[in-house]
């Protein structure tokens, strides 16, 4: 089996790649992530999870395993919030509607040069949260490493409710379309990953079979 490489720092994406119980190193990419003109969410995410990739694999050896997470009211991008200030103008806007979560996946080996990309869009509807819990969770500190200010995966604050997607993808690696495109390659995989993810996740997904079963 190539060694694989995750191409980020990310602890939620850790979490979830050491669900397929392959050891795994983790070398960053840094690359510049300022979005073209007039480029769409989908074509954005997608080459930033691609330049990464192709980052780690210029200096490494093994199957390189890179994603990009955005998080998006329509056409705007929402970043990490430069301030609590900030913070709080995005949880506000966001309130109580729904935006999108893109994920981008890139597979890179550096055996044969073999690529695979894929991209996962997830509806996120968010509850009517109260202006006080907006503020005690700002106070935790937790939305300001977090694109859009939040983290769906909160225990105190879940803020968002009745999602019908890809719970994983809004945490940042969307397991099954990774699951797919480890297959490609060759790889020995769990044949229970969706169900790990589930337990994981405590997340009962609906559109895990219809994933696998398109892809």
């Amino acid at each position: 089996m190539n060694q694989w490489i995750l191409a980020s720092n990310s602890p939620r994406r850790k979490q979830l790649l050491s669900l397929f119980g392959n050891p795994f190193s983790i070398i960053p990419a840094d690359i510049n992530e300022d979005r073209l003109p007039d480029e769409h969410s989908v074509d954005y995410v997608n080459r930033l999870a691609c330049e990464k990739a192709k980052a780690v694999a210029a200096k490494n050896v093994g199957l390189v395993i890179a994603a990009d997470t955005i998080v998006a009211d329509g056409e705007e991008l929402l970043g990490k919030p430069g301030d609590e200030k900030e913070a709080r103008e995005m949880l506000h806007k966001l309130r109580g509607r729904n935006h999108q979560v893109y994920t981008g996946i890139a597979l890179i080996d550096t055996r044969n040069r073999k690529f695979h990309s894929d991209v996962c869009c997830t509806e996120v509807p968010m509850r009517g949260y109260s202006n006080s819990e907006v503020e005690a969770y700002i106070e935790t500190g937790d939305p300001m490493d977090k694109a859009g200010a939040y983290a769906i995966q909160h225990p105190e604050f879940h803020p968002v409710e009745m999602l019908s997607g890809c719970y994983a993808s809004v945490m940042g690696l969307p397991l099954c379309h990774l699951l797919i495109g480890l297959k490609k390659f060759g790889c020995q995989l769990p044949d229970d990953l969706p169900q790990r993810c589930q337990r994981t996740l405590e997340y009962h997904c609906p559109i895990f079979e219809t994933i696998i079963n398109a892809k």
